[in-house]
């Protein structure tokens, strides 16, 4: 739930609740009141009645046009002169004052009048008392009802109000792109915003100083072990070419060079790394068919399945991507590489490309050993290889390959998931989103 909703519904919910109360409490004042004012009109009424001139042929006297809600009786010496047609001829044992009493089937309040010649009996239902108390009620509370939509518009209203500093500084962010850690210049006089926009500032610059040391800690390093490799490559090639002079074995030279193209590979993996920054590559996207590069990569890798032995097919139909011929080539050969690596001789290699509505998958099985679910977790840290140079494929690596692809993934703005091949061994699976397809 947003602020602006949740502080709109604290404040109605309060002033909600403390007109309750507020109610209630004019509620009791406005009973007790009303009580007294009806127990007056009860004695006014009984002072005039018992100064009638009354005989035992007069009429009864209309009440409230003979009302069941105000009854009377008249007594003259133990003899009922005159009374309500509701009320028995039963004379109340009560004395002077208000009593409360069951009469005719009725909680009444009862007030008795005496003099030395009559008495007076009037008998009022308490149901019209709560039947007033219920009106006064309604007629209070219902302008309130009314009012609590239109008091709840007010209050969301100047809550936006309130918040649209806050509104404006999420939009400003939101439009940030992920390299831009420049200072948020703002003239703000809200004192609950500027300590956060200073804290924010404060951030971004630490973020940036550690973002460039990691941005181009690997590219440099890279670059300058670059030439130094090429020079100890172009030697142990002359040694190699003049072995039958050298004193060194055969053996270890081609152990030299292994070691020499491993520490190759791994500065071209770091330069690679270096590259794919999405804010660097979204800006020159143009439409890419997936087939066809899928084609490419498989070609320039057919050699090492041939070695192996495997078989490799190619399933689906084309669809086409706004993306960069480049890094859609290093995914697809970095997880085809892994898939060819860690299948063994005879296996079986099977990629599949088909689309769902907007969604767009590019898919790879293996008959590979597969993995586990904690390898599948640490896959994606640099450095981290399954099995390490132990595994059973026998075949060194960098362990950056998958960390590659992961930069890749987020530069389209894809999603990756590893899963169990039917095939026995792993199946990776990238898909894209309708908004990267052209």
């Amino acid at each position: 739930m947003s602020i602006r909703k949740r502080l709109t519904l604290i404040l109605l919910s309060m002033m909600v609740l403390t007109c309750f109360l507020a109610f209630v409490k004019g509620y009791q004042k406005s009973m007790r009141h009303g009580q007294q004012l009806l127990d007056n009109e009860m004695k006014i009424i009984a002072a005039v009645l018992i100064r009638q001139p009354l005989n035992s042929d007069t009429p009864p006297i209309e009440l409230n046009n003979n009302s069941p809600y105000l009854l009377y009786q008249i007594w003259q010496k133990d003899k009922l002169l005159s009374s309500s047609s509701h009320l028995t001829s039963s004379v109340l044992k009560f004395d002077d004052g208000f009593h409360t009493a069951n009469i005719a089937g009725q909680r009444m309040r009862v007030f008795i009048l005496t003099t030395p010649l009559r008495k007076v009996i009037i008998a009022e239902p308490f149901a019209k008392r709560y039947e007033l108390a219920e009106a006064v009620i309604l007629s209070a509370m219902l302008p309130m009802l009314w009012a609590v939509p239109l008091l709840a518009i007010f209050i969301s209203f100047f809550v936006k109000y309130a918040l649209a500093p806050l509104t404006r500084l999420s939009k400003q962010l939101a439009k940030r792109q992920a390299n831009d850690f420049t200072p948020i210049h703002w003239p703000i006089t809200d004192k609950e915003i500027k300590p956060v926009i200073q804290r924010l500032n404060d951030l971004f610059e630490r973020v940036e100083a550690a973002y460039l040391r990691e941005r181009f800690f690997a590219s440099d390093a890279a670059h300058e072990l670059r030439t130094p490799l090429s020079s100890l490559k172009i030697n142990v090639h002359n040694l190699h070419n003049n072995a039958q002079h050298s004193q060194l074995h055969s053996e270890e030279l081609n152990a030299m060079v292994q070691g020499i193209d491993r520490l190759g590979n791994i500065v071209e993996q770091m330069l690679i790394l270096g590259r794919t920054h999405p804010e660097q590559w979204q800006t020159q996207f143009s439409a890419q068919s997936l087939l066809s590069i899928t084609q490419q990569t498989v070609s320039l890798l057919y050699e090492k399945i041939d070695t192996k032995n495997q078989t490799i097919s190619l399933e689906g139909d084309d669809f086409t991507l706004s993306g960069d011929e480049f890094t859609l080539t290093t995914l697809i050969s970095n997880l085809l590489s892994n898939a060819i690596k860690y299948t063994p001789h005879n296996g079986n290699i099977v990629i599949k490309m088909s689309h769902h509505g907007t969604r767009y998958h590019w898919q790879i099985d293996d008959s590979g050993p597969g993995m586990s679910d904690e390898q599948k977790q640490r896959v994606f840290n640099r450095f981290y290889r399954v099995g390490g140079d132990k595994h059973p494929s026998g075949e060194q690596g960098t362990g950056l390959g998958m960390a590659i692809v992961e930069h890749i993934i987020a530069i389209y703005n894809a999603r990756i998931d590893l899963s169990n091949s039917p095939l026995g061994g792993l199946c990776v699976k990238v898909t894209f989103t309708g908004a990267a397809c052209g």
